[in-house]
């Protein structure tokens, strides 16, 4: 827990609000500052004044889940605010919001600007929310999966042409899988996330007994190989990046590696 910056945040955010903000009369006693008091803010969240206290004053002192995210609505923080109180409270992140609707066509518009790259977007489960052509030409078309099986690790550990594609399939799976068992860690009741283990522990021998090894590796510079049935082998980097304003949505750029790699690409193009 960084402490001090925790109260720091904490004795920022009580000095931005008005009694009348959160339901309490305004004007009543001396307020030698702005803002609200400590003892407001602590029965606000059900704490207790001293606690509270020793809180913003950066006393070793450990807070609960229940107990930030109390003070996140006496506080009436935001998503973003919540966010970053539970980063310094070394907490996990909330559950990430649903991407609207309308992020959607800028997100696809990104991703087709990546071309000739295959590119393809995921959304915090790992399911795919966008891709590009040369994606669809060179690895696969994620719009012939079901929509509830429209999902990375599905593909990867149950679609058998892709596996076949892949000279170094389990290094790819396992690097993957470790990926997802971080992400589910973070979030372990998190109905998609239960519903897909469960699926896929059914589905895959392989993903089973990986998944209860409980690896965790985090994405490393990696090259893959697709043997194209029409291009040959296909070396590609991959690189991951993440738009700010959306953090849990993740861009998988693939790249071809050499001069050879690219023209083989795109000789795909016209196919």
């Amino acid at each position: 827990m960084d402490r001090a910056e925790l109260a720091s945040f904490l004795r920022a955010r009580r000095a931005s609000l008005r009694p009348a903000d959160v339901g309490l009369p305004d004007g009543i006693g001396h307020r030698r500052t702005p803002g609200l008091r400590r003892e407001e803010v602590a029965e606000l969240a059900g704490l207790s004044i001293t606690w509270y206290t020793w809180l913003e004053q950066g006393r070793p002192i450990a807070a609960s889940a229940q107990v930030v995210d109390a003070l996140a609505r006496a506080l009436r923080l935001d998503t973003d605010q919540h966010r970053h109180l539970r980063i310094l409270a070394s907490l996990p992140v909330p559950p990430a919001q649903t991407v609207p609707d309308d992020v959607e066509p800028r997100v696809q518009r990104l991703v087709d600007a990546t071309a000739p790259n295959p590119s393809v977007m995921f959304d915090q489960h790992f399911d795919f929310i966008a891709w590009n052509a040369p994606y669809v030409r060179i690895r696969h078309d994620p719009a012939a999966l079901p929509d509830d099986r429209r999902n990375l690790l599905w593909m990867m550990f149950t679609d058998e042409e892709n596996r076949a594609r892949m000279p170094f399939w389990e290094a790819a799976a396992r690097a993957l899988l470790s990926q997802f068992r971080a992400a589910v860690g973070q979030r372990p009741d998190d109905p998609r996330f239960v519903e897909l283990v469960r699926a896929l522990t059914e589905e895959s021998p392989e993903f089973g007994q990986w998944w209860s090894g409980y690896p965790i590796r985090d994405f490393r510079p990696a090259t893959i190989s697709v043997d194209h049935p029409a291009a040959g082998r296909i070396a590609l980097d991959v690189y991951q990046l993440r738009p700010v304003e959306y953090p849990d949505l993740l861009l998988v750029m693939q790249v071809p590696a050499t001069p050879e790699d690219l023209r083989r690409a795109a000789s795909l193009a016209g196919a």
